[in-house]
């Protein structure tokens, strides 16, 4: 299972498991087993949980991510979002309260943050605080790809980035422009 544009923060990873494709919007989370791959993908962010996915944490999460893709959507135009995606947000968060811990390792004291609450809370709590750090940090630097009919978000690493990816929507308007020049 191919899922575009992954390694972005995480929130904008969880956007863009929707995107445009010629027969138009593709959503890459349609499946539990879209779902359960999208979470592979993201072990090195996200726990890995004890059970596969169900139905349940699909439209879980999917409803957590309509309600980031609102949130993130109507700040970068500048506008108040609505109420019922913020409170989305802020409620998937307190699903699983986080807590620190203690541990004795290397003859050493190490805290870590763990969260209270089964699997599928803990999830969607930590895609939630991810948003909830996007918007609090650099939601103001997210850009939109200029590619034609392309809707993935980015954080660019570079000012001058325009695209979600070179070889995609990069070469295809470079592509374009070169025709455009060269045919009549």
């Amino acid at each position: 299972m191919a899922f575009p544009l992954t390694g972005e923060p995480l929130a904008l990873d969880l956007i863009n498991t929707r995107s445009d494709s010629p027969d138009g919007l593709s959503d890459h989370l349609a499946t539990v087993e879209a779902l359960d791959a999208w979470l592979r993908i993201q072990a090195d962010r996200l726990p890995r949980p004890a059970a596969p996915p169900t139905e349940a944490d699909l439209a879980a999460v999917l409803r957590l991510r309509e309600a980031a893709d609102t949130v993130v959507d109507h700040v970068l135009r500048g506008v108040e979002p609505p109420a019922p995606a913020l409170r989305a947000l802020s409620e998937a968060d307190r699903l699983a309260p986080p807590y620190r811990t203690l541990r004795w390792r290397d003859s050493g004291l190490t805290v870590a943050t763990e969260r209270a609450g089964d699997d599928r809370a803990t999830l969607l709590a930590l895609l939630a605080d991810a948003v909830i750090d996007l918007l609090a940090g650099p939601v103001h630097s997210v850009r939109a790809c200029e590619g034609p009919g392309c809707r993935l978000l980015f954080l660019p690493a570079h000012p001058r980035r325009r695209w979600c990816s070179p070889e995609l929507c990069g070469n295809r308007v470079r592509v374009a422009r070169y025709y455009r020049r060269h045919k009549p």
